[in-house]
C-alpha cells in the first residue's frame, strides 16, 4: 500500500450557529486521485480552505508530509500545487511570465524556472500560447495555464477545486487527460467536482459529503454497488409521470421522479422493459446505475442555492 501523504482527522469548522464542516476524516496516498463531491453547501470549498491553512479549523488537525498545518504551513504549501474555482491569473503576464512570477513565490530561481516553463506550456498545450496574456486565451487554455502554474514548483499533491468548471465538453477531455498523465507520474491529487462524469473517470476512491458531514467513502464502483440497483430505466414523455401510481411500479425495487422523467432502479430490467412495450408513446433508456444516480440518492434531487 502506498504511503499516505495527507491526513485529515476530526475536522469541523463552525461559522456563527452554521457547521459548515462536521467532524470529517480522510487520508490521501501518494499516487492516487481522492474525489469530494457533494451538493452546494456540503462544505467542500471550506474543507479546501482549511487544507491550505487559509481557514483555520474549529476542531481536528490535518498533517501532510509528515508536517502539521497551520503550524508548518509554508513548508506544506511548498509541496502542494493549488488549481482554485476563480481564474487568479495576472491579466498584465503573457503565459510564460505567470509561470515565472508564480514560481518566484516558492523561492525558485528565474534561471530555475525558465529551464521549468517550456515543459510545462507544453504540458498544456499552450506553447504557441507563451507571449499571450490570459485575456487572449478561451476559458480551456486558462484553466489549463492555472493547472501548468500549479506544477512550477514540482508538488507532491494537488488541490483542484471543481478545475472544469463553465468549460466546453473538448476542453473537459483535454483537461481529464492532463489530469490522467500526472496521476501516471506518481502525483496525488485532491479533486472537488459536481461533474458524476469526472470523479468516475478521475478518482481512485471518492468521499460524499452533506452538510459537512462525510456519508460515505469508498471506490466509484464499489459505492454504485453498494448503495445502488444495477439497472436503471428512465421513462418519459406524455403520460409518464402516471405510471408512478400504476402496476410498473411493483416490477423496480425502487421509483423516483425528477422533472418529467420515472426512474425505476430494479436488479432485473427485462419484465419492466417488456411491459412497457404497453406505452409505445414513451420513450425509455435502458443504462447502468452510476456516480449520478448515487449523488441523488444520497444527497436528495432538490436543488440546493449556493450559500
Amino acid at each position: 500500500m502506498n504511503p499516505v501523504l495527507f491526513s485529515v482527522e476530526h475536522l469541523s469548522k463552525r461559522y456563527g450557529d452554521s457547521t459548515v464542516v462536521d467532524d470529517l476524516s480522510f487520508e490521501i496516498a501518494a499516487g492516487e486521485c481522492l474525489g469530494v463531491i457533494g451538493p452546494n453547501g456540503a462544505g467542500k470549498t471550506t474543507t479546501i480552505r482549511m487544507c491550505l491553512g487559509q481557514s483555520t479549523p474549529d476542531a481536528g488537525s490535518i498533517t501532510a508530509f509528515g508536517l502539521s498545518m497551520p503550524r508548518d504551513a509554508l513548508a506544506i504549501k511548498a509541496q502542494l500545487g493549488v488549481v482554485s474555482q476563480m481564474d487568479t491569473l495576472d491579466p498584465d503576464f503573457t503565459c510564460a511570465e505567470n509561470l515565472l512570477v508564480y514560481g518566484r513565490y516558492f523561492g525558485m530561481k528565474s534561471a530555475q524556472i525558465r529551464a521549468r516553463i517550456p515543459a510545462l506550456l507544453e504540458f498544456a498545450s499552450l506553447t504557441s500560447k507563451a507571449k499571450a496574456k490570459p485575456g487572449e486565451l478561451s476559458g480551456g487554455m486558462k484553466r489549463r495555464l492555472s493547472l501548468a502554474r500549479a506544477l512550477v514548483n514540482d508538488p507532491r499533491l494537488l488541490l483542484l477545486d471543481e478545475p472544469t468548471t463553465g468549460l466546453d465538453p473538448q476542453a473537459r477531455h483535454l483537461m481529464w487527460e492532463r489530469l490522467q498523465l500526472l496521476l501516471q507520474e506518481g502525483k496525488s491529487i485532491l479533486l472537488t467536482t459536481h461533474f458524476m462524469d469526472e470523479a468516475e473517470r478521475l478518482c481512485t476512491r471518492l468521499l460524499v459529503l452533506d452538510h459537512g458531514k462525510k456519508i460515505a467513502e469508498g471506490t466509484p464502483r464499489d459505492l454504485i454497488s453498494q448503495h445502488l440497483e444495477p439497472d436503471v430505466v428512465e421513462v418519459y414523455g406524455a403520460g409518464a409521470l402516471a405510471l408512478m401510481d400504476g402496476p410498473l411500479k411493483a416490477l423496480a425495487a425502487r421509483v423516483e421522479v425528477s422533472g418529467e422523467t420515472v426512474f425505476f432502479y430494479t436488479r432485473d430490467a427485462k419484465p419492466l422493459l417488456q411491459a412497457l412495450g404497453a406505452y409505445p408513446q414513451l420513450r425509455t433508456l435502458h443504462r447502468p446505475a452510476n456516480l449520478e444516480d448515487l449523488f441523488l440518492k444520497l444527497t436528495g434531487r432538490q436543488i440546493r442555492e449556493e450559500a
